[in-house]
């Protein structure tokens, strides 16, 4: 029997993040931490709402598996995210632990491998899963936005 809890469907749920995001003005990240096969946190981005430079998906979702947890350390995790972190978010990965990292798009200005910010040695990155879909939600969004 297949596995459906594979990193397509989890991905799934961090666009589905993504696009309450993008309903609500924001820049359409969504992201997820599972950790056993279930879903710990989810979020997308808040920067308007909360107008917080800070409040990225990536963020707040590690903010919410910690408490989840109930320590800072988010070791045999895993976060989904739709767009690739930035250096701000994955410094916040690097000293959480996290033991897994997939993204969807890359992000060729702002993402973490272009600003070389380094991850925990630990951590696994898979990435483009679902690339195309997060990069069309992107796209979508700022060409609404340039009308």
């Amino acid at each position: 029997m297949e596995n459906i809890f594979n990193d397509a469907y989890f991905m799934k749920k961090a666009l589905q993040e993504a696009e309450t995001a993008f309903e609500k003005g924001e820049i359409p990240v969504g992201a997820v931490i599972v950790i056993d096969n279930k879903v710990i946190a989810r979020s997308h981005n808040l920067t308007e709402m909360l107008n917080d430079v800070t409040a990225h998906a990536e963020m707040q979702s590690i903010t919410a598996a910690a408490n989840f947890l109930g320590g800072k350390y988010l070791k045999d995790c895993t976060l989904y995210v739709t767009l690739e972190p930035c250096q701000m978010c994955a410094g916040a990965l690097y000293w959480s632990q996290i033991s897994k990292i997939v993204y969807g798009a890359s992000d060729a200005q702002r993402g973490f491998t272009v600003m070389g910010t380094q991850l925990h040695p630990k951590t696994v990155v898979v990435s483009g899963v679902m690339a195309d879909q997060a990069a069309d939600l992107m796209l979508r969004f700022f060409a609404q936005r340039r009308k």
